[in-house]
């Protein structure tokens, strides 16, 4: 019996990792001692209710020290070490596995921007630079196109668009909800890789009507655009890689349920001091 041979091991190891290894509960095998758990134990336990709740919350993404945030701003007093515990113990973490496909077409004939950007994504408020880009989903019906444009500030996806296939209304439409959404002050830089979708005469058209500058990556440099890479990474080790779309349709909510209603909203970045992006956003127009 399991929770004979928890009590004859827990001179060597503790209860609770005991427990988790066989796949019983504290509260089970204390019930079966006749006496009742601890105070420590018992606090775990309410400690690991709650770290359940916000890992399914943030689609199972979150390791310790975002965790360790959340908790704190519920209100619950808890140190990262023992959140990292509960996570390590109860095998709280993400899996992730990849599929590639190339996307970016530079033998076009459209006309290549300068690089104005540089690696330089630092900004000091909103809509001062856009990172645009198109990454890819595959779906049992084939492969879903995913265009987003960036506010580089907040790292918030300020617009977005699918299709099943990668053509330059994809993108166009990508940049007409952004422009709908945000009405960006003239002189804003939006930085884009060398594909023919940012090249075409209608893109460019649309970026001079609205006075957005036109910047574009080096030619065979990935790092020019990397955070927008770097987005596109999070949302697939956090919902592409995980999950097996039957259909386009069914991916495509999926990924507008995520970026609406989990990445910009709630999502926490390291980088913007553990803050989601739209409430990064509003504390620096707090701060202005």
């Amino acid at each position: 019996m399991k929770f004979k041979f928890i009590d004859a091991a827990k001179k060597e190891f503790p209860v609770y990792r005991l427990c988790s290894v066989l796949g019983v509960s504290e509260s089970g095998y204390f019930s079966w001692r006749g006496r009742p758990a601890s105070f420590r134990q018992n606090r775990d336990m309410i400690l690991l209710a709650h770290i359940r709740s916000q890992f399914k919350t943030s689609h199972e993404t979150y390791g310790s020290p975002r965790m360790h945030v959340e908790l704190q701003e519920a209100g619950i007093d808890v140190g990262r070490h023992r959140v990292a515990r509960l996570m390590k113990d109860n095998n709280l973490k993400a899996l992730q596995k990849r599929r590639y496909k190339k996307t970016t077409d530079s033998n076009h004939g459209g006309l290549i921007a300068p690089n104005l950007l540089e690696q330089d994504f630092t900004c000091t408020g909103s809509d001062q630079k856009w990172g645009v880009d198109i990454s890819f989903i595959w779906t049992a019906e084939g492969w879903l196109y995913l265009a987003i444009v960036l506010d580089l500030f907040s790292r918030r996806i300020v617009g977005w668009a699918t299709s099943d296939r990668l053509k330059k209304d994809l993108a166009l439409t990508a940049l007409n909800r952004a422009i709908a959404l945000r009405r960006p002050p003239s002189g804003l830089i939006q930085h884009s890789d060398r594909g023919s979708q940012y090249c075409s005469y209608d893109y460019r058209e649309r970026l001079a009507n609205h006075g957005i500058v036109a910047s574009i990556s080096a030619k065979g440099n990935c790092f020019d655009n990397a955070m927008v890479e770097t987005v596109f990474k999070t949302i697939k080790s956090e919902i592409v890689w995980r999950t097996s779309f039957q259909t386009r349709a069914v991916a495509e909510k999926a990924l507008g349920r995520y970026i609406d209603g989990f990445y910009n909203p709630i999502r926490r970045h390291s980088a913007l001091g553990y803050k989601a992006p739209i409430a990064f956003e509003a504390n620096s127009e707090c701060a202005e």
